[in-house]
């Protein structure tokens, strides 16, 4: 009995939801502005990620240089596998960071060729 109330339930909640979106109306057209916003917000997104990405490359590399320190002063050897360190990642960080200004100048540029 428990299961057929349930069932139930979530039948009306389905058909309310339905009926709720179906009356919605369709988003409005993005202005030249808010394109504008979205794009500053989507880079100053990817440098924030760039930058926590940069922050824990770092934090890694510091516990695993502790670690091997701590099996060094035990006596064991340790062969770290470690990847690109943090000083890599940040030159490559760099390298590719004029990349997307010099993407973005092409295409405002193309309209004045045709």
């Amino acid at each position: 009995m428990t299961t057929l109330r349930a069932l139930i339930a979530a039948g009306i909640v389905v058909a309310t939801f339905g009926i709720a979106l179906a009356k919605l109306p369709p988003p409005a057209p993005m202005t030249d502005a808010q394109k504008v916003a979205a794009e500053e917000k989507k880079a100053k997104d990817a440098a924030g990620a760039e930058a926590a990405k940069m922050q824990q490359a770092k934090a890694e590399d510091r516990v695993a240089a502790r670690y091997i320190a701590e099996q060094k002063a035990k006596g064991k050897a340790v062969t770290p596998q470690m990847g690109p360190t943090a000083m890599a990642a940040a030159t490559a960080a760099k390298s590719a960071a004029p990349a997307p200004a010099a993407k973005a100048a092409p295409p405002a540029a193309a309209p004045a060729k045709k």
